[in-house]
């Protein structure tokens, strides 16, 4: 695997989903990471102060993005749409998804209040998720930090965890393809079966090759796929912080990329 340095990080996350990085502090976060391209995926929704598949800002070339997560049956994996413009099949599951993550936030808020005995001060908003909650539990006088929230409360396994609801594997691909330049999967070592989850990018244009694990990965198995499927290779650092190029794609993977996006 390339290990040049990244020229680019194509995942990241906004206060539009869970993420502390505002667009306005975008750029500044992208020079002090040490790239000029960045991507906006936040999840399940498209940042609604960009208004083009790809923007300036202050130097910083952004394309607009999305990480959708979806149902493929046995599993369930996060998708990275590049390249976005709104269009109506997309349009309305985000709509759709975001009411379901209110709903949601709202069971799990009271579930954790009526668990803890202790009020949340939480702003329930469209892209709220659990890392708010987690955040709001670590604020409270509750007897759990941001991660005891998750393993304790509101973790899968969790008795205050409420699922989601979510498209079909199939269902999100479409409305990604009809409104993104590129479409791949996402962290492919995060999910349980990683083989399994990187057989779905037989219906995909690419997949996330650099991304900080923090653990061994077999790197063979993307590999691998990226040949079988004649994938895009992308990557990014998952921000949900200020901390950006952390991982991406080195500049002969990033050209690749950049051809298939439109604007960039």
């Amino acid at each position: 695997m390339d290990d040049s340095p990244p020229v680019a990080d194509l995942h990241l996350h906004t206060t539009a989903s869970d993420g502390r990085l505002t667009i306005d502090a975008l750029p500044d976060a992208a020079r002090a990471g040490g790239v000029d391209v960045v991507a906006v995926t936040d999840h399940d929704r498209y940042h609604p102060d960009l208004d083009a598949p790809v923007v300036e800002r202050d130097g910083v070339t952004v394309v607009r993005g999305i990480e959708l997560r979806v149902d493929a049956g046995d599993r369930r994996v996060d998708l990275l749409g590049y390249g976005l413009r709104e269009r109506p099949a997309l349009v309305e599951t985000v709509e759709r998804l975001q009411r379901n993550r209110v709903e949601r936030a709202r069971e799990i808020v009271a579930a954790v209040e009526a668990e803890t005995g202790v009020r949340l001060d939480i702003d329930i908003h469209d892209g709220v998720g659990r890392p708010h909650v987690a955040r709001a539990v670590d604020a409270s006088e509750a007897p759990y930090d941001y991660q005891g929230a998750f393993d304790e409360l509101i973790g899968a396994d969790g008795p205050c965890y409420v699922a989601r609801d979510l498209p079909t594997f199939d269902d999100g691909v479409a409305a990604l393809r009809d409104a993104c330049d590129v479409v791949g999967l996402a962290h492919p070592f995060r999910y349980r079966d990683p083989a399994g989850a990187l057989e779905l990018c037989a219906d995909l244009d690419a997949v996330e090759r650099y991304y900080p694990y923090g653990f061994d990965v077999e790197t063979d198995l993307v590999e691998e796929a990226v040949e079988r499927y004649g994938l895009l290779a992308t990557g990014g650092s998952d921000a949900h912080d200020e901390t950006l190029g952390r991982a991406g794609p080195p500049e002969t993977d990033f050209a690749r990329f950049a051809a298939a996006v439109d604007g960039l």
